[in-house]
């Protein structure tokens, strides 16, 4: 995945896609400030975790962008939202994160709100990257009330 992202920089800037290459050099840059910062491994793991925090950036932004009623930041951020997006792996449907779930709850056996750490841990561990890991935590968080 890092290769594929060095890889669509350099076919951004033949191609002129201005957008794009704003986003890649972004992403590579919050890479790199990771790497240095908390000094850890230039992979695979590392562009998914900072991916995914641009990504809940932006989301947040949209949310903001719709209280203002600015619609053409709206659809700026969701385009930056897709772009970002090909650098997650294959994203789970609902049925699939609520299978996960079910093995989860069988295994951890959790019998109160207090075992939500628990049950998180795990659910990281299998979803994280592949789901909106807060739309998982709200679907723990119902199955325990």
């Amino acid at each position: 995945m890092v290769e594929k992202l060095q890889q669509d920089m350099i076919a951004a800037m033949k191609s002129h896609e201005k957008e794009k290459l704003t986003v890649i050099r972004m992403v590579k840059a919050a890479i790199d400030q990771e790497h240095i910062d908390r000094k850890r491994e230039l992979n695979d793991e590392l562009l998914i975790d900072v991916v995914n925090k641009q990504i809940k950036m932006r989301k947040d932004s949209i949310a903001e962008f719709e209280k203002g009623n600015r619609e053409d930041l709206i659809a700026k951020t969701q385009s930056e939202i897709d772009i970002l997006q090909d650098y997650l792996p294959e994203q789970l449907d609902d049925s699939e994160v609520e299978q996960v779930i079910d093995e989860i709850f069988s295994l951890v056996q959790p019998t109160s709100q207090k075992d939500m750490g628990k049950v998180m841990k795990e659910a990281t561990s299998r979803l994280k990257g592949k789901a909106d890991m807060k739309m998982v935590s709200e679907k723990i968080k119902a199955r325990l009330q």
